[in-house]
C-alpha cells in the first residue's frame, strides 16, 4: 500500500509577467525564510529577555524593598541631614546625584563616584525620617542591581560590548523580517482579502500555521518596527551612527547650561557642606516652580548645579533648572516644551521601549509584543519542520519558499544596493544581508547542479509521487 501524500498542491502557478525586476517577490520571500531560520534564535533570546525586562519594576520593588522603602515614622528630616548621613558613610567620594524621597515611605538616594565600571555608581539609601542608612548598593545609572542585570542581559547577554552585536543583529533583522513579512503576506494570493489579516481556521496544519503566522505578524508589525528603531539607538555600531546624525541635525536632548558662574567660586560636591548646598539648590528649584520627583546633579567647582524632573512615565514633566550653589540664584531654565521635536520624540520613544511611559499600560503592550515575537519564531520553525528538506517516505520539496523562480539581475542588484546603503548606517545588518544574498545564490546554483526542476509542474509531480516500494 502506498502512503498518502502529506499535502496535495493546487494547480500550477500562472505565468508571471516579465520585467526588469522579475522574481523580486520570491527573492524577498527567500530572504524572509532564511533570515527567520538563521536569526530566529537571536530574536527568541531578545524576546524572552525583553519579556522579562517588562517585569523589572515589580521585580525591583520586591528584590530591593529594604533599600527602596522606609516606614513613615514622622515628618521628614531636612534634606541636608539626609545627605550628610550618606556622605558620612562614603568619606572622600564626590557626590554625583541626590534624589530626595519622591513620596511618603520612599527612601532618599545619594550616589557617589566610587571609580566603578562605566555608568555605575555607589548609591546610599537613606531613611528620610531618621537619616538612618537603609542600604548601600552599586547601581547602574538609576537602576538597582536586579534591573541592571536584566537590562544588560537583554542588551548584551552580560558579555559587554561584544555581546551588543547580538542585540544589534536582532533589532536590525527584526525590521527586515517585519517589512519582508508584510510584503509576503500582503501580496500572497488568497481566496478572500480578509485572510491577509485574519487567520484561517481550516486547511492543513501547515496552511493554518502560515495563516496565523502572517496575521499575527501583520497586527504586530507597527510595534515590531518601533522596537527595532528604538532598540538600534543603544546598539554598538548603528547606535553611534544614530548619535552622530542627531548631533549633526541638532536633535540631541538639550540640557541646562553648566558654564562657569560669574563672580562665584561654586562648591565641590564633597565634604561637610554638600548637604547644605543640596538643600539650598533644591529649595531654589522648588521656589522657581519645579515640582514632583527630581534629581539634583552637583556641578564641578565654579559651575551651576542642575535640578531635573524625573517623571519618566510622563516626560512632559522633565523640566530642569540650573542653580548657583553659593547663592541659590537660578542661572538657566529649560522646559520640556522647549525641547526640539526630534528630541521629544526620542525621549518618548526610548521611555516607551523601556516600559516607563504611562506605567503598567506600557508594560502590558511590551509584554504582548514580546509574546507575539516568541510565538512567531516558534511557528516559523514549526512551518519549516513541516516543509523540511526530507520527509517520511522519501518525499522531498524542491526548496525553500520562493525557490521556483530565479530573480532577474535587476532584482538582485536592487536588494544588494539597498544592503550597501543600509550597511553605511547599520553595518551589522548590511554585512549579514549581503551574506544572505550570497547564500541564496549558492543554494540556487546547487539546486541547478543537482538537476532539480523548479517548475510548478515538476514540484507538483514530486510532491504527489508515492514513496518507493
Amino acid at each position: 500500500m502506498t502512503a498518502a501524500p502529506e499535502a496535495r498542491p493546487g494547480p500550477p502557478a500562472p505565468a508571471r509577467p516579465g520585467g526588469p525586476f522579475r522574481g523580486l517577490r520570491p527573492l524577498v520571500t527567500r530572504i524572509h525564510f532564511y533570515a527567520g531560520l538563521i536569526v530566529g534564535p537571536f530574536l527568541l533570546v531578545a524576546a524572552i529577555t525583553g519579556l522579562l525586562y517588562t517585569l523589572t519594576p515589580q521585580i525591583e520593588r520586591w528584590a530591593h524593598a529594604d533599600a527602596l522603602y522606609a516606614p513613615v515614622s514622622g515628618p521628614e528630616l531636612p534634606i541636608a541631614e539626609q545627605v550628610a548621613a550618606a556622605v558620612a558613610t562614603q568619606p572622600g567620594l564626590p557626590v554625583t546625584e541626590v534624589r530626595p524621597s519622591p513620596e511618603p515611605g520612599v527612601t532618599t538616594r545619594v550616589s557617589f563616584d566610587a571609580d566603578l565600571a562605566p555608568s555605575y555608581n555607589r548609591t546610599v539609601f537613606v531613611d528620610p525620617y531618621t537619616a538612618d542608612v537603609r542600604a548601600t548598593l552599586d547601581t547602574y545609572a538609576e537602576w538597582l542591581p536586579v534591573r541592571a542585570v536584566i537590562d544588560n542581559l537583554h542588551r548584551s547577554l552580560l558579555l559587554g560590548p561584544p555581546g551588543q552585536v547580538y542585540s544589534e543583529l536582532a533589532a536590525s533583522w527584526l525590521a527586515v523580517l517585519t517589512v519582508s513579512g508584510l510584503v509576503v503576506q500582503l501580496t500572497r494570493r488568497v481566496r478572500a482579502r480578509r485572510e491577509r489579516v485574519l487567520p484561517r481556521t481550516g486547511g492543513s496544519p501547515r496552511s493554518r500555521l502560515m495563516s496565523w503566522h502572517g496575521a499575527v505578524g501583520i497586527w504586530a508589525s507597527v510595534g515590531f518596527l518601533f522596537l527595532a528603531a528604538t532598540g538600534l539607538t543603544w546598539s554598538q555600531f548603528a547606535g553611534s551612527n544614530v548619535s552622530s546624525l542627531r548631533t549633526a541635525l541638532d536633535w540631541t536632548t538639550p540640557t541646562v547650561s553648566g558654564t562657569p558662574l560669574t563672580g562665584s567660586a561654586g562648591a565641590p560636591a564633597v565634604g561637610d557642606t554638600v548637604g547644605a548646598d543640596t538643600a539650598l539648590v533644591l529649595d531654589a528649584a522648588r521656589a522657581d516652580g519645579l515640582t514632583g520627583p527630581v534629581e539634583v546633579l552637583p556641578g564641578d567647582p565654579g559651575e551651576a548645579w542642575s535640578v531635573i524632573g524625573t517623571v519618566r512615565s510622563w516626560p512632559t514633566r522633565m523640566d530642569s533648572v540650573a542653580v548657583d550653589p553659593a547663592s541659590g540664584a537660578i542661572v538657566d531654565r529649560l522646559a520640556f516644551d522647549d525641547w526640539p521635536v526630534a528630541a521629544k520624540l526620542a525621549r518618548w520613544g526610548v521611555d516607551a521601549h523601556m516600559g516607563l511611559l504611562f506605567g503598567v499600560a506600557n508594560q502590558i503592550a511590551l509584554a504582548a509584543l514580546a509574546a507575539a515575537l516568541i510565538v512567531l519564531v516558534v511557528w516559523g520553525y514549526r512551518m519549516w519542520w513541516l516543509r523540511r528538506p526530507t520527509l517520511p517516505g522519501g518525499r522531498r520539496y524542491a526548496g525553500p519558499p520562493g525557490s521556483r523562480e530565479r530573480p532577474a539581475p535587476a532584482s538582485v542588484a536592487l536588494v544588494a544596493g539597498l544592503a550597501l546603503l543600509i550597511g553605511l548606517a547599520m553595518p551589522v545588518l548590511g554585512i549579514s544581508l549581503v551574506a544572505f544574498l550570497l547564500l541564496d545564490a549558492a543554494l540556487a546554483a546547487r539546486r541547478a547542479s543537482t538537476g532539480v526542476d523548479p517548475t510548478p509542474a515538476a514540484v507538483s509531480q514530486r510532491m504527489t509521487r508515492p514513496p518507493n516500494g
